[in-house]
């Protein structure tokens, strides 16, 4: 898999944009630019590549469209192997701010995910922020669930036929990293594990990779975690990130941010599908992940985690550094155990 440089001098030049739109509002070098208008800029950090595989993966691999008025879609991977497949519908990281189903790193992951765990994945792309804040990347996700019900529902009748006939549609799992990983909870929170609303399909589990999480108080981790230079997630752009995908007016104890805040809801009231969450131990959010995993035993839900040593946030897909390939095999490694459980 290739690496992704984040040399954040590929990002925006100044100069006409900056003219016609006015003073810098929020930035993240390299990744975004929101000016004082509204309007956004999202530098080609990261090459979108079309839906080929190679040859050699035996798999299928096409785009559909789940929602042609908000231009919500997914990129869908179907292994080419005997009997029907799990089906895990996967939501990308990017701090509900900028990302795409289409990057290459998410691309190359995902393949080469449905490969190793015999899965049909479902990759989606929902609306960022902060042109749609928080809750549309949410109700985007459980659209995107609720087309993949549509789609059980009438196989057979449907041009999705190519990926739906190959599905386990009671073997359905919510994944995601980061911000993805985030919805993915959100989502399984909002539907439960056993709702009436998802039948046909049945809700196995969710894998949360990285979840992105915040909080007003600092943890230990965010507070004296030391970053290398090329790292994904500091706290600086993690603050970005929320300030401009978050209710207007909202802070960072806001439940969207802080599922463990006063006033949300309770994970002792939720009926959550068994949970696997996996953390780095280089990551700001180390300590945040840990909580929220206490948290979910402590109410009863089922949950796992795993720790990779050495690694930072979003290693998965950056590999930016010596570790990062054997701890990617290492997770799918445990993504592939938890789904066979």
């Amino acid at each position: 898999m290739a690496a992704i440089s984040m040399n954040h001098t590929l990002g925006l030049q100044k100069g006409n944009d900056q003219y016609n739109h006015g003073a810098v509002d929020e930035e993240i070098e390299g990744l975004i630019r929101v000016y004082k208008d509204g309007h956004v800029q999202r530098p080609t950090i990261v090459p979108n590549v079309r839906c080929k595989v190679p040859f050699e993966m035996n798999m299928a691999c096409n785009d559909v469209i789940i929602d042609s008025f908000t231009s919500v879609w997914a990129r869908i991977y179907v292994p080419k192997s005997r009997g029907q497949l799990p089906l895990l519908l996967y939501f990308h990281g990017g701090g509900f701010c900028v990302g795409s189903a289409s990057w290459s790193c998410y691309h190359e992951f995902l393949a080469k995910l449905a490969s190793i765990t015999g899965c049909v994945i479902v990759s989606m792309n929902y609306r960022l922020a902060s042109e749609n804040r928080l809750p549309a990347a949410y109700d985007d996700g459980f659209k995107a669930l609720m087309w993949v019900k549509q789609q059980a529902l009438n196989i057979g009748a449907t041009s999705q036929v190519w990926w739906c006939s190959r599905c386990n549609f009671s073997s359905v799992f919510l994944a995601g990293d980061s911000a993805g990983a985030n919805l993915a909870h959100n989502i399984a929170a909002r539907v439960g594990c056993s709702s009436n609303i998802l039948n046909p399909l049945f809700l196995k589990g969710s894998i949360l990779i990285q979840p992105f999480f915040g909080g007003e108080e600092r943890t230990y981790s965010e507070r004296y975690m030391v970053q290398p230079p090329n790292s994904a997630l500091s706290v600086t752009t993690s603050d970005v990130y929320w300030r401009l995908s978050l209710p207007i007016g909202a802070n960072r104890d806001h439940p969207y941010c802080n599922p463990l805040a006063k006033g949300a809801t309770r994970f002792e009231d939720m009926k959550l599908p068994r949970t696997m969450v996996c953390i780095s131990e280089m990551d700001i959010l180390k300590d945040r992940n840990l909580e929220f995993c206490n948290a979910i035993s402590r109410s009863g839900n089922k949950v796992e985690h795993h720790m990779y040593m050495g690694v930072g946030h979003a290693f998965q897909i950056l590999h930016n550094s010596k570790q990062s390939q054997p701890k990617t095999i290492e997770m799918m490694s445990h993504i592939k155990a938890f789904i066979n459980k």
